[in-house]
């Protein structure tokens, strides 16, 4: 479904992109979907949903790979409109284009080769004592209709033709898009792909479609709507958690997979402090301000015992930020939170602002500056708000009177997506106890690295517990994404004839399979 005008429409209020970095409003309007827009959407997807669900793993991939053609194919008219919607660099948007048609490809990979389905034999046992065991199996099937709402710093690869998407389209769940209103063009440019390989594939009328909206109704009403079984979302924590209440109080409950945020902890460890405090720093510099710190993964809190070593980490770390230029944010309100943010923690008692970029641009509403702030271990603990995300090019220090210290404050975290240690092998001996403490709180621990980053594979997990996500068992980059839409469904004695091929004695597809406790590719 396309949101440009038409005549149904009437004065409707039309939703116009602006460019960051220049405040030229776009050509383009783009209106905010009525229920009724939205239930129609909805309902075209549950019937596409059956007849869709249907198809051979190979039609399935095939669609997936028409996406990917088209998506190329969208060429300079994409990326210059993703551009002038977000004021991201050119290059930075090459790389996600070719990480959404990679990714596209791989969900394509995964369900021909089928064994992600996890299929699970349990053969009867008739003369077992006291009782017979029955013939028993089990797989994974699609949850139905689902509900994406596209992100709004990473236009394409977490949006319409993103993760979220393609791994629902993939597990066999029509999808329905509601497009961030920051970037409506580049959102409609990718919408018309998906559309073209739908129609080029001959895949069921309402497999996919995409509304717009600016307003916490749509979302809501979307989530709520009672053919939507499941939904995906990243953003921020208050919008996300608005989608996954609304959906909790449904007279049916669906799951949301809500990514919300998180500042992915640094931890400096003292042997890699006195070896190469420099390297960390300019590294952890690069990684604040990389995209004007629009990252999920933006490593926001550093965690140091104090010393000499940490003292110089934390000059060349401030001297590096204060030195980098202000960046673009893809919009306004983006910026205006994260000055707010910052501000809130430097009101606190016993922060302050160790080093800031300085120097006013051209369109200062949508410009952020670097800022390193600083506070003890004493203060950090004391106030939870430093505990809090700040979205943007700021990263908050805190400095540690000794291990103790750290290993309470690693204690006292939240979820988050990630958290980082540097260290030599002896640190990893000494701080054991940290990294055992980590793992309860994150989805994935980095090594003398930094988070910013997240390779698109089958063993990526890119969740974490609450906040970071609602559901720290899934992930929404990589191969395991496509869970997230579907749950298992078990076969009790029934005939060869009326299974799924994938759980047939003769294994058609040749998958792997839990038959009687173990894997295997051989027939039963």
């Amino acid at each position: 479904m396309s949101a440009h005008r038409d005549s149904r429409l009437g004065q409707r209020a039309s939703i116009r992109a602006r460019n960051p970095a220049t405040g030229e409003t776009l050509d383009g309007d783009y209106f905010e979907a009525t229920p009724a827009e939205i239930d129609s959407s909805a309902r075209a997807a549950e019937r596409a949903f059956e007849p869709y669900a249907a198809l051979s793993p190979e039609r399935r991939a095939e669609f997936l790979r028409a996406i990917a053609q088209q998506t190329a194919a969208l060429g300079e008219t994409l990326l210059a409109r993703a551009e002038a919607e977000t004021a991201l660099p050119a290059g930075r948007l090459e790389s996600e284009r070719a990480r959404t048609v990679s990714q596209i490809l791989l969900f394509a990979e995964l369900i021909e080769e089928g064994s992600w389905v996890g299929a699970r034999i349990d053969r009867a046992l008739p003369e077992r004592k006291p009782q017979p065991r029955p013939d028993i199996r089990r797989m994974l099937f699609p949850v139905g209709p689902v509900a994406v709402f596209g992100a709004s710093n990473f236009l394409l690869a977490f949006s319409v033709a993103g993760g979220d998407t393609v791994s629902a389209l993939a597990a066999g769940c029509p999808v329905v898009v509601k497009a961030h209103p920051a970037h409506p063009g580049t959102s409609e440019l990718s919408a018309s792909a998906i559309r073209r390989a739908a129609r080029e594939t001959g895949m069921p009328e309402g497999v996919f479609s995409m509304l717009h909206g600016t307003s916490p109704e749509v979302g809501i009403t979307l989530v709520t709507h009672p053919a939507i079984r499941s939904a995906a979302f990243t953003g921020s924590l208050r919008a996300g958690r608005t989608l996954y209440d609304a959906a909790a109080l449904r007279p049916e409950p669906i799951p949301v997979f809500a990514e919300m945020g998180s500042s992915n902890p640094v931890f400096l460890l003292p042997g890699a402090l006195q070896e190469r405090s420099e390297a960390i720093a300019k590294g952890f510099a690069a990684s604040v301000t990389l995209g004007s710190g629009q990252f999920c993964t933006n490593p926001g809190l550093v965690i140091l015992v104090d010393s000499p070593p940490a003292t110089a980490f934390l000059h060349s770390a401030g001297d590096l930020l204060a030195a980098t230029a202000a960046g673009t944010m893809v919009h306004a309100g983006i910026k205006a939170a994260y000055d707010q943010s910052v501000a809130d923690v430097t009101r606190i008692a016993g922060v302050r602002v160790a080093a800031r970029a300085e120097g006013a641009g051209a369109h200062p509403e949508t410009e952020a500056h670097a800022a390193l702030l600083l506070t003890d271990a004493e203060t950090y603990l004391g106030h939870t708000a430093l505990a809090s995300e700040i979205y943007g090019p700021a990263s908050v220090a805190v400095r540690c009177a000794s291990r103790h210290e750290m290993v309470r404050i690693a204690r006292g975290l939240h979820g988050h997506l990630t958290a980082t240690i540097h260290g030599t092998e002896k640190d990893l001996s000494d701080f054991a106890e940290l990294v055992a403490v980590l793992r309860r709180k994150v989805g994935r621990l980095v090594f003398n690295g930094f988070p910013t980053g997240v390779e698109v594979c089958h063993a990526m997990q890119h969740g974490g517990p609450y906040p970071a996500t609602t559901d720290s068992r899934e992930t929404s980059v990589g191969s395991a994404a496509i869970h997230r839409f579907v749950r298992p469904v078990c076969f009790q004695d029934f005939p060869q004839s009326g299974l799924p091929e994938e759980l047939r004695d003769e294994n058609p597809r040749g998958l792997w399979r839990l038959v009687d406790g173990m894997p295997t590719k051989d027939p039963v």
